[in-house]
């Protein structure tokens, strides 16, 4: 009913007056990618209110303690890793604690220009995708909840593993970072419903969220033009993070697997037929990211 408005700060208001405060997650730990700005961090100090112990996952250290010291140096730690990497994921791996309540998936980029990682993937790729992907693996028999964090840009988006992947002689003229960046995100949420599909349920689920259009860093550096002209309508970072705590934190998420969700509220993958991806698409995500990540 509320059509595009449901994504503006209106729309997160109306909603928000039937929302009650998720329940207390003393004890528990919550993983936050992305975290030293933006609804990384929202979702971090909505985390922490919550009693959570939170484990901020930065690539700059220095920027992570600034956040601990925000959020509370004894409710955080802070963990460097550059998700883009395989072999940072890897290691962070190894030093996260063995039980994890909630794992939130939101460090992502939109780099205007094609860029190959060390390890030779595309950045879009690599940070939004590929990361993700391996962390899960690693963290799936110790985790209770995953948390994707897409976009609704990823509507407008059919899911293009080619595209993903970057290759061939014309790849820099035809690259564009708000196309890749919607098919990472549109990558995201078929990746969410096949986990869903390969994990047991009564041990971890996984699920996909749109923030709505907040007023974040990220959307500030990358879609200036849209900010200047939406920033009445925009959310702030807490509004937009507040499913992301809501998925880590109630029992409703936990009564199912693989869903995309606003503001609490489930929400199709799909509006347009011409965005549904095949069967075989689906199958050649999941197999070119498990042999990219050696996982899954």
């Amino acid at each position: 009913m509320l059509g595009l408005l449901g994504y503006t700060n209106l729309g997160h208001r109306l909603r928000a007056r039937g929302f009650t405060p998720p329940p207390r997650m003393d004890g528990r730990v919550a993983v936050v990618t992305g975290a030293t700005s933006g609804l990384g961090q929202a979702a971090a100090a909505g985390f922490a209110a919550l009693g959570a112990h939170v484990v901020l996952v930065v690539r700059d250290a220095e920027r992570g303690e600034r956040v601990r010291a925000e959020i509370g140096p004894d409710v955080a730690t802070v963990a460097r890793c550059d998700v883009s990497s395989l072999a940072d994921v890897r290691a962070l791996a190894a030093a996260l604690p063995a039980e994890i309540e909630v794992l939130v998936h939101n460090a992502g980029v939109l780099p205007p220009k094609l860029t190959r990682t060390d390890e030779g993937h595309e950045l879009t790729f690599a940070t939004n995708v590929l990361g993700p992907f391996l962390l899960t693996a690693l963290l799936a028999d110790r985790t209770r909840r995953v948390v994707n964090v897409s976009s609704g840009g990823m509507y407008t988006k059919k899911l293009d593993v080619d595209a993903l992947l970057a290759r061939g002689e014309d790849a820099q003229d035809d690259f564009s970072g708000a196309a890749a960046y919607a098919n990472t995100k549109r990558a995201e949420v078929v990746l969410t419903e096949l986990w869903a599909q390969r994990l047991d349920p009564g041990r971890t689920v996984v699920h996909a969220m749109h923030p709505g259009w907040a007023d974040t860093p990220g959307l500030q550096a990358s879609l200036p033009g849209f900010r200047r002209l939406m920033r009445p309508l925009l959310r702030d970072a807490r509004a937009g993070a507040d499913t992301i705590v809501w998925l880590g934190a109630a029992a409703e998420p936990l009564r199912g697997s693989g869903r995309f969700w606003l503001d609490r509220a489930p929400q199709p993958a799909h509006y347009v037929p011409w965005t549904r991806e095949s069967a075989d698409d689906r199958a050649r995500l999941w197999d070119v990211c498990a042999t990219a990540t050696g996982a899954g």
